[in-house]
Parts: structure tokens; sequence; C-alpha cells
């Protein structure tokens, strides 16, 4: 086993906000691994979370985030179990944060659950199109088993970027939406859970009026 040195338990610590102790207990068990550590951490933070599993989130905060000059705007609902955590300043942090990940990183649904099985299905017919366009394409077709295999990973792909929980975070801590908001219930003690998003960009399904002023030209050409 590596010798478990002070700067590598605070590394640990800073990545995960774990105590010292469970920092240093988590890489003596993976041998000096940190990112082995971190999915230490993160399992014994899960299973303080699994505990309150059953709570009943009905307190929170209902948060607006508008980005930049108004082009962007994010209405989010996430919840706690009482209105103390509500007020809790990290709790609030993570609210705004979560709504600034919406505003850029376009999430369709907070989990995979929420996904109809109609969009699966119309997501694998996208899928398989473009495998069939692709054999055309290259006169190599692949055999049946290794297409559905590869829609599979497609989609596993798709709902990754789809999911908000399942996003990489925009904070830079290379951690999931899931894991922070894990993260956040062990350390304050209370279930936490995204409820629900609605995000509005400016101009988003209007049609918009192309002008072609070639075209127009030639047309007032033709009239003169």
């Amino acid at each position: 086993m590596s010798e478990i040195t002070a700067s590598m338990v605070k590394s640990l610590r800073d990545r995960t906000g774990a105590g010292m102790m469970a920092c240093r207990d988590a890489l003596r068990e993976t041998a000096g691994d940190e990112e082995k550590a971190i999915e230490v951490i993160q399992k014994k933070g899960l299973s303080k979370v699994a505990k309150k599993a059953g709570a009943i989130a009905g307190d929170g905060l209902v948060h607006a985030y508008i980005h930049g000059p108004g082009r962007v705007g994010v209405l989010i609902e996430v919840n706690c179990q009482t209105d103390f955590v509500a007020r809790n300043e990290d709790f609030r942090q993570f609210v705004e944060e979560t709504a600034m990940q919406v505003a850029a990183e376009a999430p369709l649904f907070v989990s995979e659950q929420d996904i109809p099985e109609n969009e699966i299905l119309a997501r694998k017919a996208i899928f398989r199109g473009q495998l069939e366009e692709e054999a055309k394409q290259t006169g190599k077709e692949k055999p049946a088993a290794a297409i559905e295999k590869i829609i599979e990973g497609k989609l596993a792909k798709w709902q990754k970027e789809a999911c908000l929980l399942d996003q990489m975070s925009i904070m830079g801590d290379e951690k999931t939406i899931r894991q922070r908001a894990d993260e956040l219930s062990a350390k304050i003690g209370e279930k936490i859970s995204i409820r629900r998003f609605a995000r509005y960009e400016l101009g988003e399904g209007i049609e918009k009026k192309k002008s072609d002023l070639a075209a127009e030209v030639t047309e007032a050409l033709k009239g003169s």
C-alpha cells in the first residue's frame, strides 16, 4: 500500500467535501487511488441518502434564473424536507447552480424515469435510420445484433445528455448533478430532490422569415 500523505487527503477532501478521516480511510481502502476513493465516498454518501429515500421532500425553493441580457430564462423547483434547510446557503447555492446548468446545457428531462416511452422509441428509430443510411453510403451492412448494440449505446449517450441528473456539472468538479445532489443531501441530512424545471430561450419556436437578398433583387429588376 502506498503512503497516504496529508496532501492526498486534502486533495480528496477538496474534491468531495468529505471529512478528513473519511478521506484518509477511503484512500487507505483504495491503496491511494483518488478516483476509486471518490467512488468509495460517494457510495457511503449514497447509503446515507438511501435512508432518507422514503422521506417526503415537501419544502424547498422555486428559483428563477435569467442568463445574460435576457436571452435564456430558467424556472426550477428543488425540494427539501424543512423550511430551515430551504434557507440554508449551501442549498440555495445548489439551486442557483442547477438553474445555471439547465440554462447552459438545455436538458429535456430531470431523470431517465421522466422520459416517455414514445420518445425512446422515436430516438431508436432515428438511430436505426442513421445506421441504415450509413450502410447505404458505405455498402457495408452490420449484423443485426451489432446494430441493436450500437442503438442501445447511442440511446444511453443521448439519455445522459438529455437528463439533468445524468449531466456532468458545468461547475468543473467532475461530478454529475445526481452526485452533487446526493452529496448535499448527505451533508445537510435531508432528502434533496429536483422536481421540475422549465427553460425558455428567446425566439424559441418562432419561425423567423429568412431574407434572400439576391432573389429580392432579381424580382425587383424583373418588375422595372
